[in-house]
């Protein structure tokens, strides 16, 4: 898939989102200036959440407290949610620093409205990964769509799946727990495999909740393709959100250390160019164990293999040298040559 410039897929290095979500409490400022820090940082999409809490709750809401938070739910969001100007605003900050720009919209209205700044795909969280009225509304729109799963099954996401490939858009699906910060007993990277082979159209990744990089870098070796951390410019901040966000440092680390991995990934088990000065001494060459005259037949007490490996025969061909006879006396510990054992084809190293 892609979103915006960016190539997504296992041939590329994994993109890493850092979701500023509502952990600026709703100050303008606050959001730019992490925004401003996810970019030092080297990061190239930051992901927002889009609350319009009248359309996106019931007054119900207002009797729920989330685990993470001393205040309901829509407490929670009614004071973390930015404006429309805003929102526009903080979009056109990160893209004049050359960010792709995304957001969650929580309810209709607030896909509407991103559709119409023109953000360039969508989220859809966890929590909306089984509405598939509202994604069928969000795919309508023709664009990219990042999809979290948590809290669902591999049977229960397929009608999601299914409205997301009946609109032809792309789509990446991400291996998610929530909660927050999550635990490593509860944390599933089995999913991000069985994300794949369920939903061989989809790009696989990872929204990560945990504590530290650990988990989103196991992912990235399991073949996530994009990781998606929440992200402040200090976690001494508060919200519920921080204990589990990471800071500029740990976005850096996430981001460097992926590459790295991602590069790791697609490099055959072969022998490397730099490893050849490594090779030439640390494999052994095949020597006389002892003092042996010229015509005697070899057995295997005769030989053996030491180091350095510039010799002409490596260990590897130990076997073929027994019970061939020697053209020539050779010393103990002297290499032996192709030319010294009678009958013995030559044959290269590897």
């Amino acid at each position: 898939m892609k979103i915006a410039h960016r190539d997504i897929s296992p041939k590329h290095p994994p993109l890493v989102v850092a979701e500023i979500g509502i952990n600026h409490g709703g100050s303008l400022d606050v959001a730019k200036g992490m925004v401003l820090a996810a970019h030092r940082a080297g990061c190239e999409m930051v992901k927002h959440q889009t609350h319009f809490v009248d359309d996106e709750m019931t007054d119900e809401a207002k009797q729920i407290f989330p685990p993470n938070a001393d205040k309901s739910i829509w407490d929670v969001m009614e004071e973390c949610a930015l404006s429309k100007d805003d929102e526009i605003s903080l979009k056109t900050y990160a893209e004049s620093l050359g960010m792709i720009y995304i957001s969650t919209p929580f309810s209709r209205a607030a896909a509407d409205f991103l559709n119409d700044i023109g953000v360039s795909a969508f989220k859809i969280g966890s929590g909306e990964c089984n509405h598939v009225p509202l994604i069928r509304h969000i795919a309508s729109f023709g664009k990219p769509v990042i999809m979290s799963t948590g809290m669902q099954t591999i049977d229960g996401m397929r009608p999601s799946v299914q409205a997301l490939d009946d609109s032809g858009v792309d789509y990446a699906l991400l291996e998610c727990t929530n909660l927050y910060p999550s635990p490593p007993e509860i944390v599933s990277l089995q999913g991000i495999t069985e994300l794949r082979n369920a939903f061989p159209r989809a790009v696989i990744g990872f929204s990560d909740h945990s504590i530290g990089p650990e988990m989103a870098l196991s992912a990235v070796a399991l073949g996530a393709c994009i990781l998606e951390r929440h992200f402040t410019d200090t976690r001494y901040r508060k919200g519920p959100d921080i204990s589990c966000s990471m800071d500029p440092a740990e976005l850096k680390f996430l981001i460097d250390r992926s590459r790295e991995i991602h590069t790791a990934l697609h490099n055959p088990k072969v022998r490397t160019a730099p490893e050849e000065d490594v090779y030439r001494f640390a494999r052994g060459s095949m020597v006389a164990d002892r003092d042996l005259p010229a015509g005697h037949v070899v057995t295997p007490s005769d030989i053996w293999a030491r180091r350095p490996g510039s010799g002409e025969i490596s260990v590897q061909h130990f076997d073929r040298l027994v019970g061939a006879k020697l053209t020539r006396a050779v010393k103990r510990n002297q290499q032996l040559l192709w030319s010294d054992l009678d009958g013995v084809k030559p044959q290269a190293n590897s």
